[in-house]
């Protein structure tokens, strides 16, 4: 079976590409892009169309590489112990197990999520290589070998705050996402907003990529922000008209707190009017 997009994920004939191609060849398949592309629900789309479980493995700065693996419980082990608990005997029941654990000994073959390696410490990447080239680890406190029943599709997001291993980027197939042009964005709004006013969607994206397009944005509006904005100009019923006036005097567009996401951006813009009311006396 071939992913070729859902009814609720846009995907690009690139990205479909990436994501058969990792299947075929058995590799993480390596995701960047900008935040708001659509990374990590790519995962839960890709699931979904392959009818396989989804297991999710959120990456923050604290988490260490054996932590997917298991982790060991001693303290509650010697907890137990001195209060004479019999299940002290079988280390076994301080044994946590990992998401590659349970991704490794899933039932049907499943998708791992591992999103947004990049947070955690640069060692993390490498600390994994062995367990995804051989699908497999051993645990030491009860000597066995935990092997793949079935290899997962491992999809890896990065938002590129760190340089990842050259080591751990050989073993992966690579995609970026590039952010979406205006024909690809519509279709997305499409998707999410089937019964908008065609003609609310092409000024709103005027003058959502003209916001993009602002030089010295702190941070460029994403998709999602994009959607959410939308959202709120129906709920609020703003008139096209009011997306139609492109007065230079009032570049901030309304509602515009979906879209600028710090004062850095907002006062940039406010700058930018007061300069164009200056210079129109």
């Amino acid at each position: 079976m071939k992913f070729t997009g859902t009814d609720s994920y846009v995907a690009t004939e690139d990205l479909m590409v990436a994501v058969n191609a990792a299947l075929t060849v058995e590799r993480p398949l390596l995701i960047k892009g900008e935040p708001g592309t659509g990374k990590t629900v790519l995962a839960a789309e890709v699931a979904r169309a392959l009818d396989r479980p989804l297991i999710e493995w959120h990456i923050k700065s604290t988490t260490k590489a054996h932590q997917g693996l298991y982790e060991y419980d001693a303290v509650s082990r010697l907890r137990d112990s001195q209060l004479g608990d019999e299940k002290v005997k079988d280390i076994a029941n301080y044994i946590k197990r990992g998401k590659l654990w349970e991704a490794f000994t899933a039932e049907v073959p499943p998708v791992l999520l591992i999103d947004e390696i990049d947070k955690a410490d640069i060692e993390f990447p490498n600390d994994l290589l062995q367990e995804l080239d051989r699908m497999e680890f051993y645990v030491y406190e009860t000597g066995e070998v935990i092997r793949a029943t079935h290899r997962p599709l491992v999809i890896i997001t990065s938002n590129n705050e760190k340089e990842l291993p050259d080591a751990f980027l050989r073993r992966c197939f690579f995609h970026y996402i590039k952010f979406p042009d205006p024909d690809t964005m519509a279709e997305i709004i499409n998707v999410h907003f089937p019964d908008i006013q065609k003609l609310l969607v092409r000024e709103a994206l005027n003058i959502f990529y003209d916001i993009r397009e602002v030089p010295g944005l702190k941070k460029k509006p994403s998709t999602s922000e994009l959607l959410d904005w939308l959202k709120l100009l129906m709920a609020e019923d703003i008139p096209l008209e009011v997306l139609k006036e492109r007065d230079p005097k009032k570049l901030i567009p309304p509602l515009h707190g979906a879209l600028l996401k710090n004062e850095q951006d907002v006062h940039l813009f406010e700058r930018l009017a007061f300069m164009n009311r200056r210079e129109g006396r």
